[in-house]
């Protein structure tokens, strides 16, 4: 008895949340939909796109033609703190480096969020298909409008929003492409609003994905917690399109184990080229300076990072205006086709 109460309860706080929520935002509020709503305009649930720990996305159509991508939630513990988090945090934005929540659904045990359709894939896709076939200056050319993209977009929410969100989470899996191969950043359930007055944020816990986490969340004698944690979260995806769009084996010694981004970062230092690896002359500028990007990203300490703003302005400025960053003391090889850091390995910051 006392469970089914708690539960009732927990409901009931989420639903006076949401509701708080269409209250305060009036028209421009996503709308809230019946159940039997989202089992229609998902045929019932016919065509699956993806599925992860959060529950399952579906392809739907809502009664005007629009396509749209219906994220049905698995029964949260507690509070719901994703569902409530997602729907809060993107309400509150409208930008074209964003995908826009249409809607919601809670009702009972049920919980499913309505987005945009973007039918291009993910970020992670993208980069792990092969591309051989596509001319290799259009690809990096596009590899850095995304990696501009996906920095307006955390530009904006770090400084463009009333109330800023620090997303906690960027990673490849999360950054979705449209038709135009635009992107737009998703998964706001790890996402954390404060206020313009507040650089510092009170998180409980780490947050974000393995590799891509920023090291303040295992050390926090590095810094505080803020939105320089999505900078070296970005630093780290950019780094895997760097990774995963050049020929590693080509530069790499044939003893050893793996490429690393010490090996990269020494070959840069020596010959200011990446032509080691298979970049050729007409791409090395665009590659070497999402590198350079990425490196000044994921520097240990979160005051050594850019701003959001100053990342739009390193990649749409000259090359020859960028200066190579410290040494990234933190970051093991690539391996197994992931970045790892190694504070997620337990390694000593020494070795």
């Amino acid at each position: 008895m006392y469970r089914s109460d708690a539960c009732a309860t927990q409901r009931t706080r989420k639903e006076q949340r949401i509701a708080a929520i269409i209250t305060k935002y009036g028209s421009v509020a996503p709308r809230k939909y019946k159940f039997a709503a989202v089992k229609k305009m998902t045929e019932n649930f016919k065509v699956t796109l993806g599925k992860g720990g959060f529950g399952t996305v579906f392809k739907g159509k809502l009664s005007d033609g629009r396509e749209v991508a219906v994220k049905v939630l698995n029964t949260s513990k507690g509070e719901g703190e994703d569902f409530v988090n997602e729907v809060v945090s993107i309400s509150k934005t409208s930008h074209v480096n964003v995908v826009t929540l249409l809607g919601f659904c809670l009702e009972g045990s049920n919980q499913a969020l309505i987005y945009e359709f973007v039918p291009n894939g993910t970020l992670e896709e993208f980069i792990n298909k092969d591309r051989s076939s596509m001319d290799a200056l259009l690809l990096w050319k596009t590899l850095h409008g995304i990696a501009v993209g996906v920095a307006r977009g955390l530009e904006y929410l770090h400084r463009g929003c009333k109330t800023h969100i620090v997303h906690f989470d960027i990673k490849p899996h999360n950054i979705l492409l449209d038709r135009e191969l635009r992107p737009k950043i998703a998964d706001f359930g790890l996402a954390k609003l404060c206020s313009t007055q507040k650089s510092a944020l009170s998180v409980q816990g780490k947050r974000g994905t393995p590799g891509y986490m920023a090291p303040e969340f295992c050390f926090p004698n590095f810094g505080s917690i803020s939105s320089k944690a999505d900078v070296y979260s970005y630093g780290m995806m950019v780094l895997q399109m760097v990774k995963g769009k050049i020929n590693i084996s080509a530069g790499v010694d044939n003893n050893s184990e793996n490429c690393s981004v010490y090996q990269m970062y020494d070959h840069l230092i020596q010959y200011d080229s990446l032509e080691a690896y298979g970049v050729t002359v007409d791409t090395n500028e665009v590659a070497k300076k999402l590198m350079l990007v990425g490196l000044w990203c994921i520097q240990k300490l979160p005051a050594e990072r850019p701003t959001m703003s100053r990342v739009v302005e390193m990649l749409e400025g000259s090359k020859e205006c960028l200066e190579m960053p410290p040494s990234p003391k933190l970051i093991a090889g690539l391996k197994n086709s992931e970045l790892v850091c190694r504070i997620e390995l337990g390694l000593s910051l020494g070795d």
